[in-house]
């Protein structure tokens, strides 16, 4: 996540002389350069998700992390697979976070799986059993629970602590060989069953579980534990800085007594706090029960902080990585708000999405005096902000729609929109003048204008420039323009924490029920041949994204990405939020 273009600066032994601009882990990176354990390595870090679901924002702010601390100190960054649990893990996660990680922007320097070092971890229980530093344990969950002690009394040793090294060696080779049941017994370390830290309280190494696994299929019918396993990876992998989240800053004694007892290469292990966003869960349990529930359309819906899901969403990667690099790394737990979020993409769709005209809620004007069957081409901005991406043209013509809240019937005094009598200037086009209103006779719901143009206000002409109204609104032809599905996303809870439920209720009870509305829009004729996930912005309605899953050739589907402004800060302020 650090900008590429940091020096490191010289290291000193005092955090006091280090720079200011360097967050607390490269101030400790900066500090190790000088230790001789670094001696002839550079900075490696890794990247260790399990494939057990699809990566979201909060794992965006640790790839960016620590692919970002390889590149500032021209060191390495591994991609590793924890595939550890294979009931949990398919092949179709693995193949989704290679591609999220590949999308923002990075390439790892070797990719691993933890189950590369199945043999080497197994070699290493044996070496802890030999030195009487683990034992096999007959205690089935609950119990060892019960054996474990609580947080302020120490817990109990086990009966089956004290069994020879041959008896455990025996069986764990048993274990092993499949001679028994899931749960029927664990491979434990020796540790201290009084420890403070309940993580030290002889640990369990290895348990029995008969499941296929997407790479070594049914080799095996013992897993290594996550923490017998993370450790020992880094060290194999030489990885200098293990970058973890603070829930692990408890396991960091059990991460250093095992290579501490192993005698094997000691990486680093720094915690930092992990992502909270407002209006937003994080949990992957929660996010596969929206799946599996059903409250969402996948992993990849675009309301979901999926990586896939903002992708989708139509979230670019800088926008992405802008917003790692904007919240920083801290030491604590903090809440960041997702406005933060939002207005990163704004910030980059701002400066590079071509601006284009689309009526989300159609209202008819007929041009009553411009000529029927006559089409002009108006010369369009495709972004005032980047002067390179020219001009386009946009068909004029008799027929037209605008946004029917661009009219009011009976509008209050600083209403400079369309009113009856009132005049607006269309963007890039004329002045209009509304003469009459048109409604249905049955619902009294107004369904057409009738207008006339002024030909000498024209946009772009001298005389056109001259003619000032206070109004300008968009529109598209209707003979000309075409509909197109639009989707208009919004945050999936009402509530900024989506956890804080009333007793008796979930965080299901907090979903926003009007997250998603269904639109058919009018939008500019060259929008035909947009490509999927091309992003645009709908001049006064927002940025919008080419639906990658649903669009085909000549039919594409809209995603709002964002409004142009965060509207929730003032319905909040209104209390209109929930």
């Amino acid at each position: 996540m650090s900008s590429t273009d940091k020096t490191p600066s010289t290291p000193s032994s005092s955090s006091e002389s280090l720079p200011e601009r360097l967050n607390f882990i490269e101030q400790e990176i900066e500090k190790d350069l000088a230790l001789p354990r670094m001696s002839g390595r550079v900075v490696t870090t890794r990247f260790p998700p399990e494939p057990n679901g699809y990566l979201h924002i909060g794992h965006a702010k640790s790839i960016c992390l620590n692919f970002g601390l390889a590149q500032s100190y021209s060191g390495r960054c591994n991609l590793r697979f924890d595939d550890t649990n294979p009931s949990k893990e398919e092949q179709e996660y693995v193949d989704s976070i290679q591609e999220d990680v590949r999308w923002l922007g990075f390439e790892w320097d070797e990719l691993h799986y933890a189950s590369d070092y199945f043999d080497q971890l197994f070699d290493w229980a044996v070496q802890l059993i030999e030195a009487g530093k683990a034992f096999v344990c007959d205690l089935n969950a609950e119990q060892m629970r019960e054996y474990r002690g609580t947080l302020t009394a120490p817990g109990k040793e086990s009966p089956y602590r004290k069994r020879s090294v041959e008896e455990n060696l025996k069986l764990f080779q048993a274990m092993r060989a499949g001679e028994f049941e899931n749960g029927a017994c664990t491979l434990r370390a020796k540790i201290d069953m009084a420890a403070p830290n309940v993580n030290l309280r002889d640990p369990v190494l290895y348990r029995v579980l008969r499941a296929h696994h997407h790479r070594t299929g049914d080799k095996w019918c013992i897993y290594p534990m996550y923490d017998w396993a993370h450790g020992q990876s880094d060290s194999i992998e030489g990885i200098t800085h293990s970058i973890c989240t603070l829930e692990f800053e408890d396991h960091r004694p059990l991460y250093d007594w095992f290579c501490e007892n192993l005698k094997i290469y000691h990486p680093r292990q720094i915690e930092f706090a992990r992502l909270n966003l407002s209006y937003t869960v994080m949990s992957k349990r929660k996010l596969l029960q929206l799946v599996q529930d059903k409250h969402v359309s996948g992993w990849d819906d675009p309301r979901m902080p999926t990586i896939s899901g903002l992708r989708r969403r139509g979230y670019t990667p800088e926008s992405l990585r802008g917003f790692c690099e904007r919240i920083g790394v801290a030491k604590f737990y903090s809440t960041i708000d997702v406005t933060v979020l939002e207005n990163s993409v704004r910030e980059h769709l701002n400066a590079i999405a071509p601006r284009v005209m689309a009526v989300l809620h159609p209202l008819k004007v007929v041009l009553t005096n411009f000529p029927e069957g006559q089409v002009e081409m108006m010369d369009a901005v495709n972004n005032p902000e980047d002067p390179a991406a020219g001009m386009r043209q946009v068909p004029f013509t008799r027929e037209l729609v605008i946004e029917r809240d661009d009219f009011m019937e009976d509008a209050p005094k600083k209403f400079f929109r369309l009113k009856p009598g009132g005049e607006v200037r269309l963007r890039y086009g004329y002045v209009i003048k509304c003469e009459q209103v048109i409604k249905d006779p049955a619902t009294g719901e107004v369904t057409e204008l009738h207008c006339s143009y002024d030909p000498a206000t024209r946009s772009g002409s001298e005389e056109g420039e001259q003619r000032k109204v206070k109004g300008v609104i968009h529109w598209v032809s209707a003979t000309h323009g075409i509909e197109v599905p639009v989707r208009l996303y919004d945050r999936l809870f009402l509530n900024e924490n989506p956890e804080d439920a009333p007793a008796g209720k979930t965080f299901l009870d907090n979903m926003n029920p009007d997250s998603l509305h269904l639109l058919t829009a009018k939008v500019e004729p060259s929008l035909e041949t947009a490509a999927a996930g091309e992003r645009v912005q709908f001049e006064r309605n927002g940025y919008f994204c080419v639906d990658t899953v649903d669009s085909q050739p000549g039919k594409p589907v809209f995603n709002r990405i964002v409004p142009l402004r965060d509207s929730w800060s003032k319905m909040q302020s209104q209390g209109k939020t929930n």
